[in-house]
């Protein structure tokens, strides 16, 4: 088991920051951040997730027309803007990631699995954007993941040609304390849990 610090660091003491201190986000820790959560599991080893990184002015300004006006302040101010997506067309490369089963390709491939291809672009695709969230937690930067925005609009300026679809938005960098909200209640484990 990891150590009390760490349990803290990614979960207990952890929060969404909608402010953010005047330090940058290199390209190494961004790196980092890539190279921990590309570790952890997903279908197939199907890794869907990609990620965008809107870090100058010029990048942020052209997500700022899909952002809600409750997100529009705190998302130009972030150091950086992670766009959270998944590849529609993930399964053309099983072959490299899934060799041990050749046959992989064709769970996902044609319109008959439309559906199933769909559902694993973006339960995996969710998942990668999760392990973001603890894998920037792990290498010292604070996370707010968002969803107020218009995916569409985010989709056709960013992946025109379709092939990629955004998930959900994640600003990345050193928070704010002074600007955190009070911690909402969490549901105990009888309230979210079975045991049978």
């Amino acid at each position: 088991m990891i150590d009390e610090q760490s349990l803290d660091t990614l979960f207990r003491k952890a929060r969404t920051h909608n402010g953010w201190l005047d330090r940058p986000v290199s390209d190494a820790q961004l790196r980092a951040v890539y190279d921990l959560l590309k570790m952890a599991p997903t279908s197939a080893n199907s890794q869907p997730g990609r990620f965008v990184f809107l870090r100058s002015a010029e990048a942020k300004a052209r997500l700022r027309p899909a952002l809600s006006p409750g997100n529009l302040e705190k998302t130009m101010a972030a150091p950086v803007v992670a766009i959270v997506a998944h590849d529609t067309r993930f399964h053309e490369h099983l072959p490299r990631l899934f060799p041990h089963n050749p046959d992989a390709v064709n769970w996902f491939a044609g319109e008959a699995n439309r559906a199933a291809r769909e559902t694993a672009a973006f339960r995996n695709g969710t998942l990668q954007g999760a392990y973001l969230i603890l894998a920037a937690r792990a290498v010292g930067l604070d996370c707010g993941p968002m969803s107020g925005f218009d995916n569409a609009k985010v989709d056709a300026e960013f992946f025109p040609d379709g092939r990629f679809r955004s998930n959900f938005l994640c600003s990345l960098g050193h928070g704010d304390p002074a600007k955190l909200f009070a911690r909402s209640p969490r549901f105990e484990f009888e309230d979210a849990c079975q045991l049978l």
